[in-house]
Formats: C-alpha cells, structure tokens, sequence
C-alpha cells in the first residue's frame, strides 16, 4: 500500500489529524479529547474522529462539523479492522494519527507503520496494573514497550505515568503534557441547575458521589461498599452512582442485595457534569489505576472535597489532608471514614476544596493542552 502525501516546507494548508480513541461515549479520556479537538487551532489543524464504538462524544463532535468515524470492534491488535482503518486513513490523507489509550495505539499501530504516517500516543494510564496475574501484566507491558518504540512520540499525562514507562520498559521519547479541562464549563462561580430533587435527593442529604464509567478500573463496588458503611453510621449520607460501563450489572446486583435503593441512587451518562458535581457533597473516585483523571479534574475545579486512591497520576495532584484525602487501595472501611470526617467537618470540607480549586486553575487548562499538542504535530509532520 503507498504512502499518504508527504508536506513540502511550502504547504501551508492545515495538518490533517485523526483523534483516535476506544469509545465515543463520555469518560475521562474522551472528554479530553473532545476538548482537544475544540481548542485546536482549525486553521493549522483540520481535526478528524475515530472511535471504536458510537457514543455521545461521536454525536457532539459531529453536530459541530468535525467529521467522525466509527469503526466496530473490541479487539486490541484487531487485523480485522486494519483494512477499514487503513482506507479512512488514506481517503482522509492524514499527516498525523493521535492515538489515545493503548487499545486505540494498539489498532492505530499497523496503519501507521504500513502507510508511514507517524503515531502521536498520548498515555491515559498504562494497561498493565497490579491487580493483574503476573502473565498478563508481562504481556501487557510488552504491547505497550512495542507501540511506545514505533510511536513518533509519546505523551503521558503525569510525570509518574512516565516514570512508570521508563521503569518498566525503558520508555524514551516521551512528552509530559498534564491533562486539561475547561474552566469556563467546570467553573464553581456560575450558575448551576438545582439537581438534587430531580436526583432523588433532599436538601439536608449529604451526597457522596462516583462519576465515571463503570468499569473494573474505578472499582465501583468498593464505592457502593463504603457508601453502605457510611449510610450505616450516619444515615443522612447517601449514594450517587453515575456512569455505564462493563460492571452496570455486577452493579445492580449489588445494590439490589444490600438494599440499597433508599440511599444510593444509579444514573447513566450525564452531559451536564457541572450541575451534577454543583449538587453533591463529596466526590469519590477509588480507582485502581489512572493517568491523570479528567473526572477528578473537573470535581476539584468545581471546590469539591475528594476523597481517592493514590494511582499515578492522582497523587501528583493531592496531598493527604491539604486538598483532599488519599485512601489504600481495596479499602471501603477508609473511604467511608473519610466520608464521615467531611459530613462532620464543613470547615475542612471548604478548605479543601478551594485549596484544590486553586490547584486546577493554575496548571490544568484545556487551552494550554491543546497549543502544547499542536506543537507537536508540527514538530512530526512528515
């Protein structure tokens, strides 16, 4: 198959991306790519959209004129999808595949190589963790040396992502840009709906809530556990699950068994986070493993208290006692501690929040992301 077209020095037209990630709902990683793609530069970028389901993201970057791709499969590596990928690629005359996440990498990999377009990666966490059998973290962790090596470049999104990589493979060539969000959107200041009826909340409840999808990774049922132990100890603390995910039903069956119902209240995807974080009391994200979460990200720009696990990324951002609260892993009973210790002290709920406020609004815009990145794809046009 031939190369794509290569830009002479003379080419002033804009540099064709294609902003590739695994799926087009909303999550962390998606949301920073829709802000990504809004805050380049349309006249030295042309921005284009592959996901590997549809989704919310597919359908608003395509009510904004961003042209988009969906591209069906759940497969890492998938030689099936190459052809599709391949054609898209060529029929778009891409200068520069961004790929985002290691199952985007991992399916973006052999166009790259077959049609010498050059590989952005961007980091969102690496694949292989420790909660993973030594075998699948090994194999892991070879998928992830093999895209890095072949990748034009590599961006992480936490200096401890790339400590991570460098530790575990040899990482080089790679780029810390930390994630951004939009503050105009995720802005405390502003007027926010009152979501709490509507929720299913009342006025004096005190709402301990998990947005996010509702995967493996942000271990959902160590939430609904502490949310359970919370509600036990003082029971106007209650529940808010928002999200869909591969775990919807483990889930479920969760919160059916324990009766849960009165206190903890489940909703799918939402597309106005900032009146929903406006709403609740307390965010709570006991992931497993994460590159710099955007989710997290957006409740401390709204002066939220959090309470989280120390993954990579996450404990570059908060300091125990100072801005939030940082709890072990596969721990509920601390989790909901810390809850307890936040209904009980207003006061250090509010310093914390405008402590990590501070935080965002000095290192975390969207903006910034964005003209970082767009120097990158002019450093490695072909």
């Amino acid at each position: 198959m031939a190369d794509i077209h290569t830009k002479t020095p003379s080419d002033s037209s804009p540099i064709r991306v294609i902003e590739v990630i695994r799926q087009g709902q909303i999550g962390g990683g998606e949301s920073h790519v829709l802000d990504l793609i809004q805050c380049l530069d349309k006249t030295q970028v042309t921005p284009i959209a592959m996901a590997f389901t549809g989704g919310h993201m597919i359908d608003t970057l395509r009510k904004q004129g961003i042209k988009c791709y969906v591209i069906e499969t759940q497969k890492a590596f998938d030689k099936k999808a190459m052809q599709k990928i391949c054609k898209v690629v060529q029929d778009e005359n891409i200068d520069i595949i961004h790929a985002h996440g290691s199952r985007a990498a991992s399916n973006m990999l052999q166009a790259s190589r077959k049609l010498h377009v050059p590989l952005i990666y961007t980091v969102h966490g690496w694949s292989f963790h420790q909660d993973q059998s030594w075998i699948i973290r090994k194999l892991r962790g070879w998928s992830e040396k093999l895209i890095c090596h072949y990748a034009k470049r590599v961006i992480c999104v936490s200096e401890s992502n790339r400590q991570t990589g460098e530790k575990t493979f040899g990482l080089k060539n790679c780029t810390v840009i930390e994630n951004g969000i939009n503050l105009q959107r995720f802005n405390a200041e502003a007027c926010h709906s009152n979501l709490r009826s509507e929720l299913g909340f009342g006025n004096d409840d005190f709402i301990v809530a998990e947005i996010c999808r509702i995967t493996l990774q942000k271990a959902p049922i160590d939430f609904l556990k502490a949310v359970e132990i919370a509600h036990a100890k003082e029971p106007r603390i209650k529940g808010l699950l928002v999200g869909e995910g591969d775990m919807q039903t483990e889930t479920e069956a969760y919160i059916q068994e324990h009766k849960m119902q009165d206190y903890l209240i489940t909703s799918p995807f939402r597309t106005d986070v900032p009146a929903v974080l406006h709403a609740i009391d307390v965010y709570c994200l006991p992931s497993l493993w994460e590159g710099l979460s955007i989710a997290l990200l957006e409740a401390l720009a709204m002066k939220k208290p959090v309470v989280v696990t120390p993954t990579d990324g996450t404990k570059e951002l908060i300091e125990d006692q100072v801005n939030g609260t940082i709890v072990p892993f596969n721990n509920p009973d601390a989790n909901a501690e810390a809850f307890l210790r936040y209904f009980n002290s207003p006061e250090t709920m509010k310093a914390h929040g405008e402590k990590a406020h501070a935080m965002v609004e000095r290192r975390f815009n969207a903006q910034r992301v964005a003209d970082t990145v767009m120097d990158i794809y002019k450093q490695n046009v072909k």
